[in-house]
């Protein structure tokens, strides 16, 4: 399974020059907002929170990814897009088994 620091090294190798600018350097509004609240979260009431938020990302990213890898522009970033997307889905079905076994 890749890792998030790999993946993320895999992408800026692949972007460069005036794409690289494009890479967000940090968190937008919503994220920040979702990360204060699992902060603020009580240990007993932390996985109520933390579980449906992985499991939602995980599906935007996968959707993400196999658009990219559909209709993109980059033929390097498309291929990287679908065999990354593969382990987005396996991550995304864990994410979801946890949030259902926590139900």
């Amino acid at each position: 399974m890749r890792g998030y620091g790999k993946t993320s090294s895999e992408l800026k190798q692949l972007v460069s020059g005036e794409m690289s600018s494009a890479l967000p350097t940090k968190l937008d509004d919503s994220s920040e907002k979702k990360l204060a609240r699992l902060r603020d979260a009580k240990t007993d009431g932390f996985s109520s929170e933390y579980e449906p938020m992985q499991a939602s990302a995980h599906k935007d990213a996968v959707s993400l990814f196999e658009r990219y890898a559909k209709g993109g522009d980059n033929p390097k970033l498309k291929h990287w897009a679908g065999k990354t997307r593969r382990a987005l889905q396996h991550h995304l079905e864990m994410a979801q088994d946890m949030d259902k076994n926590r139900k």
